[in-house]
């Protein structure tokens, strides 16, 4: 079906027209559901939102977990590309989205993959300034800077932490160095404090799981649900 699409595109257009919204997403793990107060791991989470997309102009947040899009139900993360891909590009769709543990629809005018930018790759940070210890993670981090936000090409106002040492029992084990912690609990960092205090309160409180936004190394924004020791 979707080599008959592209086909016919090719025919009529002389290229191909696919839907663009302009999002990253990534898996719903269990940790993520349980943090979210969703049913079950479903849907596709938002990590990021490409500036002036068509995600953008429709108020898609990173956070969000597109749960159904033009009718169809998003049962697992994968399913989205393929749907939004075989949609036609200027349709307006309804899209429902799971954001502050409720439902909601936004509408969104699809735009073109082919005319999109892409996300850029971006060179490492070689700034070692202060650096400080969240012993709730077990991990040593330092501010993040200007110089940082310049280098990675990150969006203007990108406030966090850069990750420069991880410990072997770290519950972030699999994270590595020059990662970035911009928010924990939804919550947006500005210090090293801001964090090691959300750290804090989440050892004391009776729920052990902690939801964290990154950028990698690759600068892709993703979400991941932490088990606290």
């Amino acid at each position: 079906n979707n080599a008959k699409r592209v086909i016919s595109q090719l025919i009529e257009f002389g290229e191909t027209k696919r839907g663009w919204l302009g999002v990253r997403i990534q898996y719903v793990t269990n940790e993520i559901a349980e943090v979210e107060k969703l049913d079950k791991p479903r849907g596709a989470l938002v990590a990021s939102v490409a500036d002036g997309s068509p995600s953008d102009d429709a108020g898609i947040k990173p956070g969000d977990i597109i749960l159904e899009f033009d009718g169809k139900i998003i049962n697992e993360m994968v399913e989205l590309p393929k749907i939004v891909a075989a949609t036609d590009v200027g349709k307006k769709v309804k899209v429902k989205v799971w954001r502050n543990q409720r439902e909601i629809t936004k509408e969104i005018i699809l735009g073109r993959l082919e005319t999109s930018s892409d996300f850029k790759p971006q060179g490492k940070v070689t700034e070692k300034p202060k650096e400080n210890t969240i012993e709730g993670l077990k991990i040593t981090v330092r501010l993040l800077n200007k110089q940082d936000i310049l280098e990675r090409d990150l969006p203007k106002g990108t406030s966090g932490v850069v990750i420069t040492k991880i410990e072997k029992d770290s519950p972030i084990n699999y994270l590595e160095e020059n990662n970035i912690i911009v928010e924990a609990q939804k919550k947006k960092i500005n210090t090293i404090g801001d964090l090691d205090n959300i750290v804090k309160m989440r050892l004391r409180g009776s729920e052990k799981t902690l939801l964290i936004a990154i950028y990698n190394n690759q600068n892709q924004r993703r979400y991941i649900g932490v088990k606290l020791n």
